[in-house]
């Protein structure tokens, strides 16, 4: 049942049976396209959950559009037809992940956005870092960004027909820590990825979705993958991420190694109890005034810092608006932006309003 709206986001618990894969996407009418989906039949109910970023740091971020592979008709009357049923399997199988990243692709191709971006169900996404990252490179070009999960090529067999078969070997970006593809690059690889091509391209060489992108991009197109460490799956030392470079990351993630907790290091608002991913923690440490944020006792030295800054800043932008046009200037343009995004069965992430007052 979705809980309720919040600042432009929503909260959802579903009630469905626990064992039941489910994925969904949400998708930001801010015309960057990013989206998840992953096995959640593998993840404890207190593990479930994936957080956005503070969507409404962002302008234009408004809409919200749901991709499920199931009937929901709570979610329907909340959202009417922003709620998209792909009529995948709930699976995680390499046929099920290679179906949802269809109907991704096309719908992104359809919305004539600039940017595709896939994050898997268990991260965290700062979409105001995420913006200001891709801004830096042109849409128009072959770009194909992300972090690599291996630490050589990826290998494989490229199925030719008659019987024939071709090794082949390429670097993919992993779903589990996001990838971006730029609107030049994803109209090229349409002949392999649109209109039910992308299952054919996965049966193809036997790989399940991230993968398939990468063998479309690096091994068929021939555009290597430029990488990014801002970038995080759960197949990292998440540890070692700090606390003083939190706000500089993209996309965060959480998992279990060795019958360990793999968690960002950080003793935040919340005890790992209540929050074994730390991302209810990593979002108030970055955006201390969301509503749901207790309040830190004593103040947190760097929110306080954060907060005397921007006062500041504003106190500035204030004084010399009428020469500058700081406070009374064009609004930035994020008309760049589309979002979709498959989030968790139990919990759509909260897209959360704060005025970003430095931006």
């Amino acid at each position: 049942m979705l809980e309720g709206w919040e600042s432009g986001g929503f909260f959802k618990r579903d009630a469905r049976d626990k064992g039941v894969q489910h994925a969904e996407c949400v998708a930001l009418k801010a015309k960057l396209l990013y989206g998840l989906h992953k096995d959640w039949a593998r993840a404890g109910d207190s593990q479930r959950g994936t957080r956005l970023g503070s969507g409404g740091a962002v302008p234009g971020l408004p809409e919200t559009h749901v991709f499920t592979d199931g009937e929901d008709e709570e979610l329907k009357k909340k959202i009417g037809s922003r709620a998209i049923n792909t009529n995948c399997s709930a699976a995680h199988s390499r046929q099920a992940l290679s179906c949802k990243m269809a109907v991704e692709y096309d719908k992104f191709i359809e919305s004539g956005k600039k940017w595709f971006c896939h994050v898997d169900d268990d991260n965290y996404v700062n979409v105001r870092t995420l913006v200001k990252f891709l801004s830096q490179y042109p849409h128009t070009q072959d770009m194909y960004v992300g972090k690599p999960s291996l630490d050589r090529p990826i290998e494989a067999t490229e199925r030719l027909g008659d019987n024939k078969m071709k090794p082949v070997n390429f670097w993919f970006a992993t779903g589990g820590a996001g990838f971006c593809v730029s609107r030049g690059l994803a109209l090229k690889m349409s002949p392999w990825a649109s209109g039910g091509h992308f299952m054919n391209t996965a049966e193809k060489i036997r790989l399940p979705d991230d993968c398939t992108i990468g063998y479309i991009i690096e091994w068929v197109l021939g555009v290597p993958l430029t990488r990014s460490n801002l970038f995080h799956s759960h197949l990292e030392n998440l540890q070692q991420v700090s606390r003083s470079e939190m706000h500089k990351q993209i996309t965060l993630s959480y998992g279990m190694f060795e019958n360990k907790s793999n968690i960002i290091n950080l003793k935040g608002a919340f005890p790992v109890e209540e929050d074994p991913s730390r991302f209810k923690s990593v979002h108030c440490l970055l955006y201390p005034d969301t509503p749901w944020c207790p309040p830190q006792a004593g103040g947190d030295p760097c929110s306080m810092l954060d907060c005397a800054a921007a006062v500041f800043w504003l106190q500035f932008r204030a004084a010399f608006s009428s020469l500058s046009g700081l406070l009374c200037g064009p609004t930035r343009d994020y008309s760049f932006l589309f979002g979709a995004w498959t989030l968790s069965p139990r919990r759509l992430a909260p897209l959360l309003d704060r005025k970003w007052l430095l931006a």
